[in-house]
Order: structure tokens, then sequence, then C-alpha cells
């Protein structure tokens, strides 16, 4: 499966944003249960949706915190993964900080879209020297009345793949 094709072709068409959604439940297990959904943005980018249901609740019936912290990773991810080339370039996460703000108590949503000129200038050119980059990505999470949810913390490593090293 070609996830740069996929997401690029789930800009366009109601069926390959279906098809992803179904790749992502398919490839991701954990987040299968949560019910996520990924819509891809206007301008790039993407929002993942949370639904407010009883799999995603903490024990004071908000969603819990850990379910919006996927969002957020999810979001960016995804996000970095359609501009960015997988099978040049290895992305792995190497931290993730949350600022919560308001309770969750109705559907919510996040949010991420870099800018194409942030991700070459930031990314594209740091990599093409071969080391190692960190991109910390900012994605604010909302819920449908507009509260302003949470804000996380992404911070992804990029290398190229000759430079990964797995012993």
């Amino acid at each position: 499966m070609d996830l740069a094709l996929l997401l690029h072709r789930s800009r366009r068409s109601a069926f390959h944003r279906w098809l992803l959604n179904i790749a992502i439940s398919w490839a991701i297990p954990f987040n299968r249960r949560r019910g996520l959904r990924v819509e891809p943005l206007p301008q790039g980018g993407f929002r993942v949706l949370v639904p407010y249901r009883r799999l995603n609740m903490n024990h004071i019936r908000g969603i819990h915190a850990c379910c919006l912290a996927t969002a957020a990773e999810l979001c960016s991810g995804l996000a970095l993964m359609e501009l960015l080339d997988a099978g040049r370039f290895r992305i792995i996460m190497k931290s993730l900080a949350m600022e919560y703000r308001f309770q969750a108590k109705a559907d919510a949503h996040a949010e991420f879209s870099p800018s194409r000129q942030e991700v070459e200038s930031g990314l594209l050119r740091p990599l093409e020297t071969g080391g190692p980059v960190l991109y910390t990505a900012v994605v604010p999470l909302h819920d449908v009345l507009g509260n302003h949810l949470a804000t996380g913390h992404i911070t992804w490593q990029l290398k190229p793949w000759d430079k990964v090293r797995t012993r």
C-alpha cells in the first residue's frame, strides 16, 4: 500500500477517504476500537475526529486524556508522511507532551497542517545533509462546542533509511 498516494487521493474522493480510514484501523489495531476518523483538510494537513462515546471515556465521563493524545499523534504523523517520502525517510515519534485545558464532554478533533515551505526548509534541506532531524508539531484539540481542550507537542525524529541502525 502506498500511503502517500492514498493520503493524496483521500483529498478528492469519498471512497479513498473511507479506504484510508479502513487501512489505518487495520494497520494500527490499538486505534481501531476508539473510532477515530481521519479527514483531509482543504489547505493541507489532517483532522482526526474523536467521538464522544463510552469506549473513549474516563472515569468522570470525559474523553480520556490518552485518546486525545493518540489523536494528536496520528494527526501530525499523517500530515508529515503526506509531505515526505516514506520510502526515503523514517519517521518515528521521539516524545509527546500534552497540555490539557478543558474536559472533553462532546465530540472532539485534532488538526495539524504544516506548510510545505516549513517542511522544505525545516526538514527536507537538513535531511539532505544526512543527519537526523527533530521536528516538533504543535497540535491543538477542540470539541464541537469550540472549547480548546488541549495542545499536543509531538516531537518526531526523521532520518534517511540508510542512516537507520537497529542494532
